[in-house]
């Protein structure tokens, strides 16, 4: 068995996992399988020393472009989950304000001082 086999069925695994679509509902499945997949392809790379034979290289080459679009479909990803975390802080400052409308006119407006001594 090619040392790059285990290695290039969990990077498909992976490219299949992220090209399904991932909603709110799934999400937290779909990042679990990710976080495994990801952990288990870094066992295999760590096993990996040259040198490589032919098809090793030409296997090697096929996992290059993989992980270029796995590293695309991670960053969508996450960049998804950042606008998802922004609206939520957005939303809870929004419900703070209405909640507590007069929060932000703390002003020293009607201050007396006296100047006499």
């Amino acid at each position: 068995m090619n040392r790059l086999e285990e290695l290039y069925e969990a990077t498909q695994q992976l490219e299949t996992l992220l090209s399904k679509d991932v909603n709110v509902n799934n999400r937290e499945q779909v990042i679990e399988k990710i976080n495994t997949l990801v952990e288990k392809r870094g066992k295999y790379m760590e096993d990996l020393v040259p040198p490589y034979s032919e098809s090793e290289k030409a296997m090697g080459e096929k996992l290059l472009v993989l992980n270029h679009h796995i590293q695309e479909k991670l960053n969508v990803l996450f960049e998804d989950l950042k606008d998802e975390m922004k609206q939520v802080k957005k939303q809870k400052k929004s419900n703070q304000s209405y909640s507590n409308p007069y929060k932000k006119m703390e002003a020293i407006d009607g201050m007396f001082m006296d100047l006499k001594e």
